[in-house]
């Protein structure tokens, strides 16, 4: 991602099936294939001749049903017929399915290639400091691309898991990473356009509102932004009216995270993908932030004691504060959405309303 659009032939080009064999054979030889890609086929797999095994039997029992004296009727030929095509349709649809999950593994990792990138299949429990990765369990990344074009970049997509049983729930979302020069405070900017109900948040964490820093012009317009509490002009150093205008234009539809030396760009729709156009995006998106992440190299947080240095004179000179950020800075101070609290109270009222009603009513 140095300035240049993908090359991204990979991911539309024909392939050849041997090819995508030998890449998928490849990939279980080293064990990139991981348990649960391995556990999702074989339950399929199973599960597909197990329902194969009953319609064919169901078969046979109507064919003989509807036989008269001893030779086929014309309606146990048809249901014959007709759960013989059953099969034939699902055996189809079985081998659609994993030619064209193989092919797209295929074509990704020959795209990361071309760009001088790495693909990986899947990565369980993806060690990243960003919000959305110490939400619930079962958590993991998948088709992610990374490399260092030019700074450290990664693209994946990333599930996680609330609750159990009945109550579970699976969290979608996709995520843009890039390595910064420096640690920095933790800053986020809720993007306004995609909050939900009554302009709820869509991220997974709330922060304090002591904590929300405005901005000048019509930034405030697409981003709410926060910043630990004596930060804010350090957040005003950091996002200049130019490096405002970056985000706007480029990724107003996405939610940011800034934390430790990472900056996280969030989705709730698939970004490592088969289309030419999302990619095109975010090698562009990444560009135009990439242009402005000099001037935030150059940050340093005075709060960290700046240490003395002894000369020939024996008067100290002061160094520069040390690269880091000071405790307070490094976290936002988590907060309560009024919105949830408001939708639990409604959840609850309901609840005890059924509860009472069935009680009284008997």
């Amino acid at each position: 991602m140095s300035g240049t659009p993908p090359d991204t032939s990979a991911l539309t080009a024909p392939v050849d099936r041997a090819a995508v064999r030998a890449f998928t054979a490849q990939l279980r030889r080293e064990g990139k294939l991981n348990s649960v890609v391995v556990a999702t086929i074989g339950f399929v797999v199973v599960g597909g001749v197990l329902l194969a095994s009953a319609i064919l039997l169901a078969s046979i029992v109507s064919f003989a049903l509807f036989a008269d004296d001893g030779r086929p009727s014309p309606v146990g030929i048809g249901f014959l017929i007709f759960f013989a095509a059953v099969i034939a349709m699902l055996v189809f649809g079985l081998t659609a399915m994993f030619r064209g999950r193989a092919e797209r593994r295929y074509r990704l990792a020959h795209f990361a290639e071309a760009n001088g990138l790495t693909w990986f299949p899947a990565v369980p429990n993806p060690d990243l400091p960003g919000m959305i990765f110490a939400e619930g369990h079962s958590r993991e990344a998948t088709d992610v691309i990374h490399g260092p074009r030019p700074r450290w970049v990664e693209v994946g997509n990333y599930t996680y898991k609330t609750g159990s049983g009945k109550s579970e729930q699976t969290h979608k979302w996709a995520y843009v990473m890039l390595r910064l020069d420096t640690p920095l405070p933790h800053i986020v900017l809720d993007a306004v356009g995609n909050n939900g109900l009554f302009g709820a948040s869509n991220l997974p964490a709330t922060f304090s509102r002591d904590q929300r820093l405005s901005l000048e012009g019509d930034f405030d317009q697409h981003f709410a932004l926060y910043c630990p509490t004596g930060y804010e002009r350090d957040a005003l150093y950091l996002f200049t009216p130019d490096v405002m205008a970056r985000f706007i234009d480029n990724a107003a539809a996405l939610d940011v995270e800034i934390i430790d030396d990472r900056l996280f760009l969030y989705a709730r729709r698939e970004l490592s993908t088969l289309d030419p156009a999302v990619w095109q995006w975010i090698f562009g998106t990444v560009d135009a932030i990439d242009a402005k992440l000099d001037q935030w190299a150059r940050w340093r947080d005075e709060r960290l004691a700046a240490a003395p240095t002894p000369v020939a004179s024996g008067v100290p000179l002061l160094t520069p504060p040390p690269v880091g950020v000071a405790r307070e800075g490094r976290r936002l101070r988590r907060g309560f959405s009024w919105v949830g609290g408001v939708l639990a109270v409604l959840a609850i009222g309901w609840w005890l309303f059924t509860v009472l009603s069935d009680t009284f009513l008997r």
